[in-house]
């Protein structure tokens, strides 16, 4: 374990809950450090008070930070490493790190490491529901729930942590016991000069790994290890040897390793292809932590475990009408995996999608629309850029409020219909986050 040495000067760049966290961490170690911020009032600052010497809080311009003769930076996520500031002190050698980074140094346990566009959420709270079922004490967080620094403990056995491409722009040296990279698609363009550099973000995940897991049917998960390092794939299609995915018999589908039939998809609580993805994902990791896949308890997770809230939750079934709340879908990929995830040949999907679109391009959008939508209702800021790439022959509706949109919806609907909210954009010119977009538009299903 490499902790860190006395003589650096630190600053923790940055508030809210990472910053926060970070803060008190060093707090504990007894490390001295300055915390500085752009904001004039940052979010955590009274908290941080009580871990930081006043004097050594600076906030309202970030410039101050080449004045301090600063060595190691921990810069929250939220803070791109092309600001100014942080490019010039990168420049003059100022290690740049974060709180992910910080975890490494003092994690006293296994860990997995888990990334992707979309369903890190999903996948990090089942790999750890499963753990903890097989009675290994496990933890979840990073980039969900308790900020990774606020995990460690003397009593655990696993560490699971979901990670996001900002995380892993200051990780360095991650050295995960098991490494998976779900999927990459479009996503935060507006911080990412093109899908490239962000898969390269993405990438790091991987960085030092003792076991990887990626997904087969996106070549840009697809690892590049030393020679040795196993690799488990999964796919949504008849897998390989070695590989998860799912077969087809006269029963029906089956989630498999290889040639061996594991559980059959009637028996898994998340529903959908997309779903089912999540679920290999799972299984292959346990695998490589050397885990029984097949055990009692594993089952009974996956019979009980539903999903997450705003992902791809069903909400409530109205007049033979099915409403299901994606609202963390605040991306492409996300609005791809549910169409494709959902939709049948009867097109009985009525979709609703818009908001601030984060510079994303919307065009892959296009064919599922063609293939699974009846109708497409669009709101928010970039309703009118999505509108551009509907096919001719999709019918689609603009409206300004989700309130409108829900009525007109459930006026449509037949029974058999999927009343789908999976906006494909983040919330923002709207909502406060992605999650209050998702209470509103469940509460107005729960009014219907």
């Amino acid at each position: 374990m490499s902790l860190i040495g006395s003589d650096r000067i630190r600053a923790v760049v940055g508030l809210g809950a990472t910053g926060v966290s970070c803060a008190r961490f060093l707090s504990s170690k007894d490390l001295d450090f300055y915390v500085v911020d752009s904001r004039t009032q940052p979010p955590g600052l009274e908290e941080v008070k009580a871990h930081c010497p006043e004097d050594r809080i600076m906030v309202g311009d970030l410039d101050v930070l080449e004045s301090l003769g600063v060595t190691e930076l921990f810069v929250s996520p939220g803070i791109s490493l092309k600001t100014p500031v942080l490019k010039r002190l990168a420049e003059k050698g100022v290690a740049m790190r974060g709180d992910i980074d910080l975890f490494c140094d003092y994690a006293n346990a296994p860990f997995v490491a888990i990334t992707g566009s979309n369903a890190k959420s999903t996948v990090t709270t089942l790999l750890a529901k499963l753990l903890q079922a097989l009675g290994k004490k496990a933890i979840a967080g990073g980039n969900l729930g308790l900020p990774a620094l606020d995990l460690l403990a003397d009593d655990k056995d696993y560490y699971v942590l979901e990670l996001s491409s900002f995380q892993l722009e200051t990780t360095h040296a991650l050295k995960a016991d098991v490494a998976c990279l779900l999927n990459v698609s479009e996503d935060h363009m507006d911080r990412y000069d093109d899908l490239y550099e962000y898969q390269r973000a993405k990438q790091r995940v991987y960085r030092g790994c003792k076991a990887a897991v990626c997904n087969k049917q996106d070549i840009l998960t697809a690892p590049l290890l030393a020679e040795g390092v196993p690799v488990r794939a999964f796919t949504t299609k008849s897998p390989d040897l070695k590989e998860f995915g799912l077969l087809a018999d006269g029963e029906g589908a089956w989630l498999c390793r290889g040639v061996e039939r594991l559980y059959h998809t009637d028996n898994i609580a998340l529903q959908g292809s997309h779903n089912h993805a999540n679920v290999l994902a799972c299984l292959a990791m346990l695998e490589l932590l050397k885990v029984d896949i097949k055990a009692p308890q594993v089952a009974e997770v996956l019979a009980s475990f539903g999903g997450l809230e705003h992902r791809c939750e069903t909400v409530r079934k109205y007049l033979g009408v099915t409403y299901i709340n994606d609202s963390k879908g605040t991306n492409v990929g996300a609005t791809l995996a549910a169409l494709q995830g959902l939709g049948s040949s009867r097109k009985n999907i009525i979709l609703i999608a818009g908001g601030e679109g984060k510079g994303a391009d919307f065009s892959s959008l296009a064919k599922p629309l063609q293939q699974f939508v009846r109708h497409l209702y669009l709101f928010g800021k970039d309703a009118e850029r999505i509108a551009h790439i509907v096919p001719e022959d999709v019918v689609f509706s603009r409206c300004e409020t989700l309130d409108e949109i829900v009525l007109a919806a459930s006026s449509m609907a037949e029974e058999g219909d999927i009343v789908l909210f999976s906006p494909a954009c983040a919330s923002l010119d709207m909502y406060k986050n992605y999650e209050v977009r998702g209470q509103h538009f469940v509460s107005l299903v729960n009014a219907l």
